[in-house]
């Protein structure tokens, strides 16, 4: 339970130097307080540390518009300052040195000019000329005109107060015509004024003819009622209240896309009442909506092509289950929809989204021609690539197959597609190319597991953080070239680590009483016992992945996998209804009712245990956390004949009472949907716990709040249930740190294991 300092420090976030000579990574091989900035050179094979702090902001690679064409100069923000670094010698040059402090620089126009901006407003600086020409003119708050005196009392005194006294109103009508006269001189030299009143304004971007603006606008609801999570023991001796999230349902904030017209000094926003299906609200809600209620959505930061003519963007409903490509009418301010995605349950995937309006940028955007969007979408039923022209509306799916895309990127020629798939099988991921159009993909990344690869500046090598399912992650060099040897650079275990024959789990398929098949992880002991006892492992989030062939993000429970065989336990660790890497279908097979068919899998995985490898259905226990641990209260109050007893770690207990990016996707809102969290919440049927059970939970959790299984306590001591108990750790959260508390937490579960199952 020591985690890193009994495995090793693994290397982590690898990059490429800009000029392709060194590797640089994360890693702490001296078992140091904190990770260090590391270089593996190419040139002499050899690993170095990276000594002055200073430079690690300046080594990160930046976006392709940071570089000038030849990638000989990079421009950066630090400090607030704008920095221009010469990448032949290293030299720094300091452009500017404010109070103000500029964000987000970008070289255009051939890297003559350099656009930033400063107070949410867009500058322009000339290199050659040394001069700066302010883009935008944006300012928070109101028109004057927009601001009115706040009651009807106020305003008839003021009224009077003209109307009787003539040196007022004469004083006025003066101030009147020097603030007019002002304003005109003002407007001489900015843009005109425009006001986004009590918005939050952000992603102001120039387009690359510099003949728009768009930014985007935040109607922030401050009305949300956060939650708070009380930490009892702490240096001043009284209970602190930190702040934390707020549950589901909450009205989100509200988002809009405007642009400025820079020729024509007029700024306007852009409307989504033309998108297909805007007005189509989901059947459970429809009561709350008048037809003329259009869905709100959230808009992306548009992508313009190269040639400044056309720019796109991503649409999400708030419900998030509709999302829309568009194109930008930037005469009309109009959204013409390229690609409508709807789906019932709710719209995500690998490269698409996972959470509400939160898709990365680099999962989508222009093909070198200019008029080609590509993206990533599960209309076939997986995540793959698509193509369409935006000018003829032609669609193409680029990749096809029962596989999911990840990280897709064009080459440096824009002739291939570069990226990591499960073309294979779901339990492994590899480093491919194809051509640009779609067509034969060639495997370049050949060590069996997860290679996440880095490619150099000119695409002749990869940089492969590697790992498999007995092996954690190490760094690897190779020729990016198909079957080429891949170079181990780091070694990272330790000796302790590396005494243990760690096992390799065997990857099995299980047949669903619905006829579906579910992946699992098995682990069996040398020598089986006859009708011996087993433990079903669950994981956590609901979406991730773990029946796969890499070392696992839960590497404790990994090793804890092993040590419960060496004591004649059989493990199995399932990819449930909702796991990541199996297409939409699976993903949303949840919708409405988690606890419905991913508690079936388990359910049938026990039937698995006892049918196929002679367990004994008496000595078969369940743990997990998170979502494992909901999934633990679920197993054990509605199929208690299947599980002897169960651990649940973090557990939810009330949907209700989760964050709203996960929750609503799954569940919709509980107002709106009560069905699907009665039919999902732990806590509404606590009166089927017959096994016994432990609950363990840190009190200052911030992602699944010490609250949820303080309200199942008082529940349980309702009912009078007695074979249940509550281990709590005071100054843990949701994932512990202390070697201590993962002590305690799985001696716990290896003692409910042994005096229940054996």
């Amino acid at each position: 339970m020591k985690g890193d300092d009994f495995v090793g420090h693994l290397p982590e976030d690898h990059f490429w130097s800009d000029d392709g000579s060194k590797i640089y990574f994360d890693w702490n091989p001296n078992n140091s307080d904190m990770d260090s900035l590391y270089y593996f050179s190419l040139e002499n094979k050899k690993i170095e540390k990276v000594g002055d702090e200073e430079l690690k902001l300046t080594l990160r690679p930046l976006g392709k518009s940071n570089y000038n064409q030849d990638r000989s100069k990079k421009i950066y923000n630090k400090d607030g300052d704008i920095f221009i670094q010469d990448l032949s010698d290293n030299s720094t040059f300091q452009l500017t040195t404010t109070n103000e402090g500029e964000s987000n620089p970008k070289f255009i126009n051939q890297a003559i000019q350099v656009v930033f901006t400063q107070k949410d407003n867009l500058f322009v600086m000339d290199l050659e000329i040394a001069a700066i020409k302010q883009i935008t003119n944006f300012k928070k708050g109101y028109k004057k005109s927009d601001v009115h005196i706040k009651n009807d009392l106020q305003q008839f005194l003021a009224d009077e107060e003209l109307e009787l006294m003539d040196f007022l109103k004469r004083k006025k009508e003066k101030s009147d015509k020097y603030k007019k006269l002002n304003e005109l001189k003002k407007e001489d030299k900015k843009p005109k004024l425009y006001y986004y009143e009590d918005n939050k304004i952000s992603a102001i971007e120039l387009n690359p003819n510099q003949k728009f603006v768009t930014f985007q606008l935040e109607d922030k609801n401050e009305n949300a009622k956060e939650t708070h999570v009380p930490k009892y023991v702490n240096e001043t001796g009284y209970t602190k209240d930190l702040p934390a999230r707020s549950n589901v349902g909450r009205e989100s904030s509200k988002f809009e896309l405007g642009i400025y017209d820079i020729e024509k000094d007029t700024t306007f926003l852009f409307s989504t009442e033309d998108l297909p299906g805007i007005y189509d609200h989901p059947e459970f809600a429809k009561s709350e909506y008048d037809e003329d209620d259009a869905k709100e959505t959230y808009i992306s930061k548009p992508k313009w092509s190269a040639n400044g003519k056309h720019a796109i963007t991503i649409v999400h409903s708030e419900d998030n289950k509709d999302r829309w490509i568009v194109l930008l009418d930037c005469e009309s301010g109009k959204l013409k929809s390229l690609d409508h995605q709807h789906n019932e349950a709710w719209i995500g995937g690998p490269g698409i989204s996972q959470w509400y309006g939160y898709v990365s940028s680099k999962n989508w955007g222009w093909l070198p021609d200019n008029k080609t969007i590509w993206f990533q979408s599960q209309e076939s039923g997986w995540s793959h690539l698509y193509s369409l022209n935006v000018e003829t509306g032609k669609k193409k799916q680029l990749t096809k197959g029962k596989y999911e895309v990840f990280k897709p990127q064009i080459s440096k020629d824009g002739q291939h597609w570069y990226f990591t798939a499960s073309i294979e099988n779901t339990s492994e991921r590899h480093f491919y190319k194809m051509p640009i159009k779609g067509g034969k993909t060639i495997k370049i990344t050949t060590l069996e597991g997860n290679n996440d690869v880095q490619l150099s500046p000119d695409e002749k090598y990869l940089a492969i953080r590697h790992s498999y399912s007995s092996k954690p992650w190490e760094l690897y060099f190779q020729k990016n070239e198909p079957d080429a040897n891949a170079e181990q650079i780091t070694f990272s275990l330790t000796e302790d680590f590396k005494k243990y024959q760690w096992r390799i789990p065997e990857l099995v398929d299980i047949k669903t009483s619905d006829g579906k098949s579910v992946k699992a992880r098995l682990y069996q002991p040398e020598k089986k016992e006859q009708n011996g006892p087993a433990v079903v492992f669950v994981h956590g989030a609901g979406y991730l992945q773990n029946a796969h062939k890499w070392w696992s993000s839960y590497y404790r429970e990994y090793m804890f996998h092993n040590f419960l065989v060496d004591n004649g336990y059989t493990v199995l660790d399932i990819d449930y209804r909702g796991s990541a890497g199996y297409g939409s279908e699976w993903r949303t097979d949840v919708y409405r009712h988690l606890g419905g068919k991913d508690l079936d899998d388990h359910v049938d995985a026990a039937k698995y245990l006892v049918d196929e490898l002679n367990i004994d259905p008496d000595k078969i226990g369940i743990y997990g956390g998170s979502y494992g641990g909901f999934m633990v209260l679920m197993a054990l109050f509605n199929s208690p004949e299947t599980f002897a007893c169960g651990a649940a770690l973090r557990t939810v207990t009330d949907w209700a009472h989760y964050n709203h990016l996960y929750t609503s996707n799954r569940l919709n809102i509980p107002h709106l949907d009560s069905t699907a969290y009665r039919q999902s919440s732990p806590i509404y049927f606590a009166e089927g716990l017959e096994k016994p059970l432990l609950i363990c939970h840190g009190m200052i959790d911030m992602n699944v709040h010490y609250q949820d299984v303080v309200r199942l306590s008082q529940r349980l001591i309702e009912l009078g249930k007695e074979d249940w108990e509550l281990a709590v750790y005071p100054l843990e959260g949701h994932s512990f740190t202390e070697p201590e508390s993962w002590t305690d937490e799985y001696t716990r579960i290896f003692k409910l294991f042994q005096r229940h199952l054996k």
